[in-house]
């Protein structure tokens, strides 16, 4: 009998897959695929962090299907042609997929859409990677939403994302398997940059990971999230970003689980997170490349600096602000950072740095184990002005007040950065006004007085403001 094919992507699960649902649905024999595309132009290689994070979710994935009775196959090379190859290997005559809203993926699955039709095969996208699909919240005059308050507000009189997809309990396989490359010849984790973290000891790819991850947040997590939320220091967050990244977990799941918890601030808050990840993808959906260009293009012409020393600073942790070294440090060790303090570094390199975003963003891209097309590049804009919906240009986080109010005590500060570990609470965060025998000498004095950068940050968002 003719196979279908379901084509995973970054949605390494199997419950509430909807394309993994169709294909099984189809009556006939099925084909897992995961293809490592790196050469259809515009698709965005994966960073070092992330492909260690691919590496682990595949084989987790390929684990799961095998108890099915099934098995993952794995390609690599452009995704027309590896689709070409396994539609006649597996004698396929159906290719299921959940949608790309980037416009290189939607380009390349557009075009391997119509190659099949125009063949007589069922080519069928689905949404399985977003609880509302881009397209569905529009202001009254059908333009897209470019703030996020609007849009989530529009999001929330939709109706509300439907019952979850079961999990498969057996997948039926072909008479003959088409070839699979072996996980190790992916080479996913053969970058250097990976492997001087012991991410391993970290995290835990995959889909059990990601439920169980799901569970441990919604019984223990959920009822104080909106309090804890923002302290680095502190269990508050629900660690879920790498997996649904990778599609371990998708976001109707995370919305059931939290929703049946009852709601509250706190589950008010933490569907807000799941909806500014919906706002992202509708920026990605509907403009060119954020992660290259900038959403406003007055900022085409900003006054960046050049900061390749600084820039190496703020990368190496030494900066001379522990709050902003601090994640820095822990991006480095876990190839993760807290939300937080994600904002603080991003401030403190685009503002106290004047260094461009996109900098800034790609060695995110390169370091984050939860590195997403649509969130790192509009987190960045956000923070350095550019977004469509960006934070005011003359605000400037004080990375000293920033660390004191949400690491009042110092904890995250003292566990990613040991040498400050001795001093007082009242001068872990400015470790320059500390009695000298406290003070360790190896830990650097701040790059920039404060006062002084945030002075240039203001006359150069000043000065842009004046030749708009």
């Amino acid at each position: 009998m003719p196979a279908s094919i379901v084509w995973f992507r970054n949605d390494l699960r199997l419950a509430d897959n909807p394309a993994l649902t169709a294909a099984l649905r189809s009556g006939r024999p099925v084909v897992p695929l995961y293809i490592l595309d790196e050469e259809t132009p515009g698709l965005r290689a994966a960073g070092a962090a992330s492909r260690w994070w691919l590496h682990g979710s595949l084989h987790m994935l390929a684990a799961s299907l095998a108890k099915l009775g099934s098995r993952l196959i794995l390609r690599r090379g452009p995704a027309r042609r590896v689709i070409e190859e396994i539609v006649g290997e597996a004698d396929a005559a159906a290719l299921y997929w959940n949608r790309a809203y980037d416009r290189s993926g939607m380009a390349r699955d557009g075009e391997i859409k119509q190659t099949l039709e125009r063949r007589g095969l069922v080519a069928e996208g689905l949404k399985g990677n977003l609880l509302f699909e881009p397209w569905q919240a529009r202001k009254p005059d059908d333009t897209p939403y470019k703030v996020f308050t609007a849009f989530w507000r529009a999001c929330r009189a939709l109706p509300p994302p439907g019952p979850l997809l079961p999990a498969p309990a057996r997948l039926p396989g072909p008479a003959h398997w088409p070839r699979s490359d072996a996980l190790d010849a992916l080479c996913l984790r053969s970058s250097a940059a990976a492997d001087k973290s012991d991410l391993g000891s970290v995290w835990a790819p995959g889909e059990a990971s990601a439920i169980a991850r799901l569970a441990t947040f919604v019984d223990d997590g959920l009822d104080r999230y909106r309090l804890t939320r923002d302290l680095p220091g502190t269990a508050g967050t629900s660690r879920l970003s790498p997996h649904l990244a990778f599609g371990e977990i998708g976001p109707r799941q995370a919305w059931r689980a939290a929703t049946a918890a009852g709601l509250s601030a706190s589950t008010e808050k933490f569907l807000a997170e799941l909806g500014w990840r919906e706002f992202a993808y509708s920026l990605l959906f509907h403009l060119e490349d954020p992660s290259g260009q900038n959403m406003r293009s007055e900022f085409d012409s900003f006054p960046w600096a050049p900061g390749s020393a600084s820039l190496d600073a703020w990368r190496e942790g030494r900066t001379g602000y522990p709050i902003v070294d601090a994640g820095m440090r822990e991006l480095a060790a876990t190839g993760w950072m807290h939300n937080r303090v994600r904002m603080i570094v991003a401030s403190f390199l685009t503002k106290h740095l004047l260094v461009d975003w996109r900098q800034g963003e790609r060695w995110f891209w390169e370091s984050l184990v939860d590195a997403d097309p649509a969130n790192n590049a509009v987190g960045w804009q956000w923070v350095a002005g550019s977004a469509a919906d960006a934070q005011p240009y003359f605000r400037v986080f004080n990375p000293v007040l920033q660390g004191e109010k949400f690491d009042p005590r110092g904890g995250y500060v003292r566990r990613w950065l040991p040498e400050l570990a001795s001093l007082p609470d009242d001068a872990v965060h400015r470790p320059w006004t500390a009695p000298r025998p406290l003070y360790v000498d190896r830990y650097p004095p701040p790059i920039v007085d404060h006062a002084a950068a945030r002075q240039r940050a203001l006359e150069a968002f000043r000065s842009l403001k004046r030749s708009a």
